[in-house]
């Protein structure tokens, strides 16, 4: 069973009825689901997974004391504490005292600020430039069971696409990495014969090429354990997880450098489609600064094109 179908139906069977029961002067201040951290969380769990932080369980998310008090929610924590320990053939972990835990009580602003730095969902321009993929992944993966308060939902919604202005940054900075490490180095590597810095030039490659295909789909990254599978889910036609895989893989540098170059034109028409970039050539660098150009705030566009990367 995936972890996200064992947390719902332990949710459903035991944690509504307790919310229902113990609290009905609270649920409207509630938010429950499964967020964040774990392979689980993506839907990627498998049996492997299931030696560690699985468990049937569930994330409460509350307000600022403001709303539900201290009190109120120290007795929800005791209420979820209590609920039952096993739950079809799986355990329930023990609750750390000082906090950490991926399931129980916590409040939305513990939550964001943990996952983006950003208690109220809130990012600067400078923290959009810098966050990293994941963390944007995990503040909006998963499932959100029931919100009737909304707060968590609406965070969540703001943080599910970056400003355009951003993403072209983002774009332009791994576009040319791209150019340089694919286009250019891992070729040059292979006639200066060091072959070990060619293949690093190709993990380089793949790297980027990952985040700019991500870009362009408005979906973000998933932490590198799980890049490869979260790639073959968006990528259903195999457009680039297959040429991507071989990259990283044994294979004679030629074929590897004609992957390479297949790849980055077919980079260049999806930018062309999107109507982001003005440049006419296969050169992947010079995509990368028209790119750039199309960025509208002039204090972003003038940064350093590699400033997001």
């Amino acid at each position: 069973m995936k972890g996200l179908e064992l947390s719902r139906a332990y949710y459903e069977e035991f944690g509504k009825t307790m919310l229902e029961k113990q609290f009905p002067n609270l649920i409207k201040y509630i938010a429950v689901g499964v967020v964040g951290s774990g392979s689980e969380r993506y839907g990627f769990d498998d049996v492997t997974s299931q030696d560690h932080d699985f468990e049937p369980g569930f994330c409460i998310f509350l307000p600022g004391e403001d709303v539900v008090d201290r009190r109120s929610a120290f007795l929800l924590e005791r209420a979820y504490a209590k609920l039952p320990k096993d739950f079809m053939g799986f355990k329930r972990q023990p609750l750390s005292p000082v906090g950490g835990n991926r399931n129980g009580v916590m409040r939305t602003s513990e939550f964001y600020g943990k996952a983006i730095g950003a208690p109220d969902g809130k990012l600067s321009a400078e923290a959009w430039l810098h966050i990293p993929d994941y963390a944007l992944a995990e503040a909006v993966n998963g499932e959100v069971f029931f919100d009737a308060y909304g707060e968590f939902t609406n965070i969540r919604e703001s943080l599910q696409s970056m400003p355009q202005d951003i993403k072209l940054k983002r774009l332009a900075g791994n576009l040319l990495i791209m150019a340089q490490s694919g286009q250019y180095n891992f070729r040059r590597c292979i006639e200066h014969g060091e072959p070990e810095a060619a293949q690093l030039a190709c993990h380089e490659f793949v790297n980027s090429a990952m985040k700019v295909i991500f870009l362009l789909r408005g979906k973000y990254l998933p932490y590198y354990k799980w890049s490869f599978r979260a790639l073959r889910e968006l990528d259903t036609d195999k457009k680039y997880s297959e040429k991507l895989a071989f990259l990283i893989s044994g294979g004679a540098a030629e074929r590897k450098y004609n992957s390479i170059e297949e790849i980055c034109t077919d980079i260049i028409s999806e930018l062309k489609n999107f109507n982001i970039t003005k440049a006419t050539c296969g050169d992947l660098e010079k995509h990368a600064y028209s790119v750039n150009d199309c960025i509208y705030d002039g204090g972003i566009r003038n940064l350093h094109i590699l400033a997001a990367t």
